[in-house]
Formats: structure tokens, C-alpha cells, sequence
């Protein structure tokens, strides 16, 4: 539960004020920093995520595609194991509607937030046309090595209808470690009073963290570090040319932890913005204040935080007076502590950040970094793009094809195509879902023992299906689950009518033969 100071009530206008320069004075406050890599190549995390091993989330394994969210989630549980290597690349507008649980012994997933829970080594990134998360929050709960990029996350909820992820657009909780989150676009459309809270949260032993190349606005809280001024296991955490804009306050809030925040815009703060406090230690370079109150202090408390101040630039800030409660850094921010940072990094002006980061920051901006003299340019090692379709080959079943003479049906069809086009022999007619996702079903007026299933594309369409559940339509059960077409086995299991369930797909996605074998 909050401090009853942290519910300010929204302030509508600012008053004007003279711009100032900050002064970079050093106190004798030492600061402990673990020993870091060297800075990543551009295209890689860069700041605290680089520490403690750093961050390549799905680095080295498959790459598959998603258009729902029930695809993400199928993606991760049809991982050998919690921590093997993926990277989804996700298209479209992930929402209620299509985000379910699965199940899966990689994985623990829920309906309606996106659930990266109990995992490690995942890359989510946008593609395409971009992706957005509508309504709809990412939670990270026990988890580690994690990338999420080019993507939209607007208007999660706490109260109100739909709720997802207690109002978070992104939410890290539990010994969570190694985050790198970049250029991406986090948005609500008010405050607490209109159902929202948090856009970029860390709590409960959260660590090396780094957000990047996004933009956080139309917001009442930007985020927090630290859930109440008892939870200060958290920290190492960077914040770089990131564009926070309309947000009341917590730009972020700091409690007991470490952060680095250089060559960020912050404008239209109305209440205040960096707010370091119970011991909280932050350094604060080269960064651009514009139209905004109590930028940096520490507020809504009588536990003092402590900060480090140089290059930034503080145009039309005003400043409340210190009180019991309220201890801001202005008119004249001056350094109250010293904070050693153990990665390199190259700092652009304070006078071209509101440009660069404008061209910058947020999804959809092509992935584009600063040069470190104000201009931007493509990474040099960008994340992989091209989905690679990687289904098991395996040698063609013997025996009989169980489908032949069966029966068949499953969810709205494109079309021009036919359920019965899966079952008839012939690789040139198909069945396609009449949307990007669907079920095709083989069944029989018996119970069958079934063991393995072989899913063929007709010619031209190969690597349209993307992730997939093969299911028992009896009791629900997910008999496997993967990505790609291709050869299937599984234990015997004997059951009436079995469901090959479509849950990602590049395009319309094709199944010319769905055939059934019993060994």
C-alpha cells in the first residue's frame, strides 16, 4: 500500500520559470557496484543489463512468428524445457479476446496478461505491421533473461473492465534478473482514478535492468523501483534516451536501489518526476527537463534518497518549497552523493536530447540508436527478423493412414476450402482457417488409438503455420505443442476425435493433409 502522499491529485497547469543549469558537485557518499562486461555493440542491451552475465534472451534458439497471445504462450510451452533459448516475433493486436492459458511443462501462463513466469532466455519482439498489447499487460514474475522490443502496450487497467497485470503495462516482480527492454511504447490514458497505474514497474529483488529507446506518456505513474520503502532489494537499473511526456510522477520512484538515467526528455511532469528516496541512489546525466514541476528530490517522504547531477538542462522547471515531506534538488540541483557506474557509455549533449530521442524513441522507429553525437543510426546487430521455420524431419510414417475414411470439422473455414480437403490423400486441395488462427479435427465414430500425426502444407504455402497445439478433443488435454509443419509423435493415446489447434501463423496459414497413424 502506498504512502497517502504518493496520491497527489493531478496538478492541470505550471507556472513558469526561469531555466537553470545544473551543478555537478561530488559529497563523500560511496556506492558498492559489481564488476560489469564492457558495453554491448549497438543492437545489444546496453547500461545495468549488460551486468551479472547480460542479456541475450533468446539468442541462439528457434524463432517462431505470433499473431495472439495465445500464441506467445503456446510458443514458450513448447520449449524442451523453462530455460531453452526462443525469440517470438509478434504481428498484430494482442488483446482479451484472443490470450488464454496454456499448459506445458516449459511454461506458466494465465488469460488475459501475457505471463512470463518461472522462465528464462525469451526474446519478444515486433515485426512487421508492429504489435500491439491492447489492454493487456507483460508480466515478469521469477524470471531472467528477457527481451521485449518494438512493441506497443497501451491502456493496461486495474480497475475498471478488462484488468490485466494490476494495471501495469510491464510489471517485474520476485528475484527477477536481467531485462532489457527497448524501443518500445508504454501508454495509459489517465491516472489511478481512471483504472491505471504503472507503466514500466520493478519490485520484490528486481535487478540489472535497463529501458531504453521508449517512450512513456499519458500516464499518472511512470513507474516505481520498489514497492513501498521496505522493498529495497532492488536496483541496478538504467534508464537511456527514453521520452517520458504528460506523466504526473514516479519518472521512476527509487527506493534503496541504484539507477542510471542520462539522455532522457522529460516533459509536461506535473506533479514531480525522478523521485529517489529511502536511501535510493540515482545518477542523473545529461538529461533534458522541459515544462514540468519537481523534477528530481525526493517527495512524499521524510526518507531521504540521494542523487548525482551533471550535463542536464532544466528549461521552464519550477519547484515547490522543501518541507517535512518534500525535499526537491532544485532551484539549483546540486549532487548530494557520488554513484560509480561500471559500464561504459557515451553521452549526447543535453541540448540535442528532445531531437534525438524524438527520432528515437518508441516502436516502430525502426530500431534506430544514437551515434553518440545526436544522430541517429540503424544498430549494427539487430535482432533476427526472418522467422526460421524448424519443424522435426523425421522419416515418413508406416502403416495406415487413420484419416483416410475418417471423419473431419473445426472453426470457421476460408473460402473456396473444405475440412474434408485434410483427409482426402490429395496434397494440392487444403483447409484454411478463415482468419490468421483455427482448429482442423480428424474423428471417428470410435475410440482410435493415435500416436502420431503428420500436418502437410500444399506446395507453394510452406512455413504459413507458425505455432500450433495438437489436442485431444475428448477432455482438452494438449497432447504436444510446437511450431511448423511436419511429423508429430506423442504417446499412444486413444480418443474419438483430435484437434490440430493453429495458434500463429505468417499469413493465411495452409494444411493440405492432416493424417493420423497408430504407431
Amino acid at each position: 500500500m502506498e504512502s497517502r502522499f504518493d496520491r497527489k491529485r493531478r496538478v492541470a497547469g505550471l507556472r513558469l520559470g526561469a531555466a537553470l543549469a545544473a551543478v555537478a558537485t561530488a559529497a563523500a557518499v560511496g556506492v558498492a557496484i559489481p564488476v560489469f562486461q564492457a558495453s554491448a555493440a549497438a543492437g545489444s542491451a546496453t547500461g545495468f543489463a549488460t551486468g551479472n552475465g547480460g542479456t541475450t534472451g533468446g539468442a541462439g534458439g528457434q524463432t517462431v512468428r505470433a499473431t495472439t497471445g495465445t500464441a506467445i504462450h503456446a510458443a514458450l510451452c513448447s520449449r524442451a524445457s523453462s530455460s531453452t533459448p526462443i525469440t517470438i516475433q509478434v504481428e498484430g493486436t494482442i488483446n482479451h479476446g484472443n490470450t488464454t492459458k496454456v499448459s506445458g511443462d516449459s511454461c506458466n501462463t494465465a488469460a488475459g496478461v501475457i505471463e512470463l513466469k518461472q522462465i528464462s532466455n525469451v526474446t519478444i519482439i515486433g515485426v512487421g505491421s508492429g504489435a500491439v498489447f491492447d489492454q493487456l499487460g507483460i508480466h515478469i514474475r521469477e524470471s531472467s533473461n528477457i527481451i521485449i522490443q518494438n512493441v506497443t502496450i497501451r491502456n493496461v487497467k486495474k480497475s475498471g473492465s478488462p484488468t490485466s497485470n494490476g494495471g501495469d503495462a510491464i510489471g517485474m516482480e520476485s528475484g527477477v534478473r536481467n531485462v532489457w527492454a527497448d524501443h518500445l511504447t508504454l501508454e495509459a490514458s489517465g491516472g489511478e482514478s481512471e483504472g491505471f497505474d504503472g507503466l514500466f514497474d520493478m519490485k520484490d529483488d528486481t535487478q540489472y535492468v535497463t529501458l531504453s529507446y521508449s517512450t512513456l506518456r499519458n500516464s499518472g505513474r511512470g513507474g516505481l523501483i520498489g514497492s513501498s520503502e521496505s522493498d529495497r532489494s532492488n536496483g541496478f537499473v538504467t534508464f537511456h534516451h527514453n521520452l517520458y511526456e504528460n506523466i504526473d510522477s514516479r519518472t521512476p520512484l527509487l527506493r534503496g536501489g541504484i539507477a542510471h538515467m542520462y539522455n532522457n526528455h522529460y516533459v509536461n511532469l506535473h506533479e514531480s518526476g525522478i523521485n529517489s528516496r529511502a536511501g535510493a541512489r540515482a545518477k542523473v546525466d545529461n538529461n533534458y527537463f522541459e515544462d514540468s514541476k519537481d523534477v528530481l528530490g525526493t517527495f512524499y517522504t521524510d526518507e531521504a534518497g540521494y542523487w548525482q547531477v551533471g550535463g542536464n538542462i532544466f528549461d521552464n522547471v519550477t519547484w515547490s518549497s522543501p518541507g517535512s515531506d518534500n525535499n526537491p534538488a532544485g532551484p539549483n540541483p546540486q549532487s548530494n552523493t557520488t554513484v560509480s557506474i561500471p559500464y561504459s557509455y557515451g553521452l549526447d549533449g543535453a541540448s540535442c536530447v528532445p531531437a534525438i530521442v524524438r527520432q528515437t524513441a518508441g516502436a516502430n522507429k525502426g530500431l534506430q540508436v544514437s551515434n553518440g553525437n545526436c544522430t541517429p543510426q540503424t544498430p549494427t546487430a539487430t535482432p533476427t527478423v526472418t522467422p526460421t521455420v524448424t519443424p522435426t524431419i523425421t522419416p515418413p510414417p508406416t502403416g495406415t493412414n487413420l484419416s483416410i475414411g475418417a471423419g473431419s470439422d473445426g472453426s470457421s473455414k476460408a473460402s473456396g476450402t473444405s475440412y474434408g480437403n485434410v483427409r482426402d490423400g490429395d496434397a494440392s486441395t487444403y483447409w484454411s482457417p478463415a482468419g490468421s488462427t483455427g482448429d482442423i479435427s480428424i474423428k471417428w465414430g470410435s475410440a482410435t488409438t493415435v500416436s502420431r500425426v503428420v500436418i502437410r502444407e500444399p506446395s507453394g504455402s510452406a512455413g504459413g503455420i507458425g505455432s500450433w497445439q495438437l489436442v485431444n478433443a475428448g477432455n482438452g488435454a494438449v497432447l504436444k505443442s510446437g511450431s511448423g509443419a511436419g511429423t508429430i509423435t506423442f504417446t499412444p493415446t486413444s480418443l474419438s476425435k483430435i484437434t490440430f489447434r493453429i495458434t500463429g501463423s505468417t499469413g493465411a496459414p495452409r494444411v493440405a493433409e492432416f493424417e493420423t497413424y497408430a504407431a
